[in-house]
């Protein structure tokens, strides 16, 4: 195959992708420092730290297109360096002696690191809209499904009777805790750092904790209670709620991948016309944008088992675990915005085959609803005895490849104590769904009263 996952023509609605790769290209980046050197000068000029005329002329340059970039990287070149260049073309930018005062006081990693928060601050809120988005179809899916029967499977074979709503209410459970865990991690997370060489501040004389406040107020971060340059459990943090959302979605992925095989063809992705599911089998109508979600799932995992080692800086700053999260970072939620404009796509238009969900329900022509005829005999012989009846019976039945009615109606002491007509009633699969239409408009209010969706 040609492509990559992440450039697949299957990605659709890959509207969001787009948006993430424009908060993590190279143009955005370099923004990113610059809007913290454009803040740091204008808060140094109104504290006297710096003539206001330069921090006027730093903050006029401090945009990508007043840059010189053939200078930035002739400087790449020579100081292999990843923000020196753009802090002397900006610099050479600035009229007059503006220059003189440009990244006054700070070091590299305080405008690198308090660039990328604002950049993770952006890509958390598209994932956090795209969350929404997909919470809201999987909120309409638990309304209309509530009364859907199907089969709910354990160990990977059929246990007893659902509903698809009630399936789908769970997922949306799940995503809405995950909605709650990136508001609360904001205030630990989205936090800048204008700290000096070592984190004493040092360089910025008395006013230091008025300036640093103040410049991280204007860029809308907050300010920490120390300085975080060895201290990364902010990203950890954000790196793992990122990791359990992947989770989540993969999980879903994966479902709607074994609920879409042929055997079950409970549900099917959309499948526009035109599209193709195979170069040799003109049959195919493939999952292929859910497939896509759960490679590129997998694919990211292997950046959450990074996150761990980015904690782990030695001393005051080091580089070589530092730089470990320019490219974990960026690209968990590069990814993870695959995964979620796959699934937008796919819940958007999903087909709920009802007639399937019933035919598997009588797939074990009965055997499924053992549990349910042993509790109604329970009242007549007791629950142990029942049991053991309604094993015998049901072991029986297999053996001989007879339906479980027949089964149960062959066992003597089962056929004396209930009638035909409530055995035929509690053979019902639809009607053994338990709570589950009341669990998932339950799950629904609870989501909308949260607030979050």
């Amino acid at each position: 195959m040609g492509t990559s996952v992440f450039d697949s023509e299957l990605l659709m609605n890959a509207w969001s992708t787009e948006e993430m790769r424009g908060v993590f290209n190279d143009r955005a980046r370099m923004q990113a420092w610059l809007d913290v050197e454009a803040a740091l000068a204008l808060v140094q000029a109104d504290l006297g730290m710096i003539p206001q005329a330069a921090a006027t002329e730093i903050a006029a340059k401090s945009n990508y297109d007043a840059i010189d970039m053939d200078l930035v990287l002739q400087h790449l070149k020579v100081t292999k360096h990843p923000l020196v260049p753009t802090v002397r073309a900006l610099e050479a930018a600035c009229e007059g002696d503006a220059g003189e005062y440009v990244h006054y006081g700070v070091t590299t990693q305080d405008v690198m690191d308090t660039g990328l928060v604002l950049q993770l601050r952006k890509a958390t809120e598209i994932i956090r809209r795209d969350l929404k988005i997909l919470a809201k179809d999987l909120m309409r899916l638990s309304e209309e499904h509530r009364n859907t029967p199907m089969m709910g499977r354990t160990l990977s074979l059929q246990a007893l009777p659902v509903t698809f709503g009630f399936k789908t209410a769970i997922w949306l459970s799940e995503i809405d805790r995950h909605l709650e865990r990136l508001d609360e991690m904001e205030k630990r997370v989205f936090v800048g750092s204008i700290v000096g060489a070592v984190g004493t501040k040092a360089s910025f004389g008395p006013k230091a904790d008025e300036m640093e406040k103040a410049v991280n107020d204007r860029l809308g971060l907050g300010t920490p209670t120390i300085s975080w340059q060895a201290a990364r459990d902010g990203f950890f943090e954000l790196g793992s709620t990122l990791g359990g959302i992947n989770a989540t979605l993969n999980k879903i992925g994966n479902q709607l991948l074994l609920l879409a095989h042929n055997e079950f063809d409970e549900i099917a992705e959309p499948f526009g016309k035109g599209q193709v599911g195979s170069s040799t089998m003109p049959h195919k109508r493939n999952p292929a944008v859910t497939e896509n979600s759960v490679t590129v799932s997998n694919t990211l995992k292997s950046n959450i088992n990074i996150l761990s080692d980015i904690t782990k800086h030695e001393h005051e700053r080091d580089g070589a675990v530092w730089k470990m999260e320019w490219k974990v970072l960026p690209e968990i939620c590069l990814m993870l915005s695959v995964v979620l404009d796959n699934l937008k796509f796919v819940f958007a238009d999903i087909e709920v085959k009802k007639d399937s969900m019933l035919k598997n329900l009588n797939l074990l022509r009965g055997y499924a609803l053992a549990e349910r005829v042993m509790f109604a005999l329970s009242d007549k012989m007791g629950k142990q005895t029942a049991h053991e009846e309604v094993y015998s019976a049901a072991m029986h039945g297999i053996e001989s490849d007879i339906t479980f009615r027949e089964a149960l109606l062959a066992n003597a002491e089962i056929r004396e104590a209930i009638s035909e007509a409530e055995l035929d009633a509690l053979l019902d699969p639809t009607t053994y769904v338990g709570s589950a239409p009341d669990l998932a408009d339950h799950a629904v209010a609870q989501t909308r009263a949260g607030g979050r969706i």
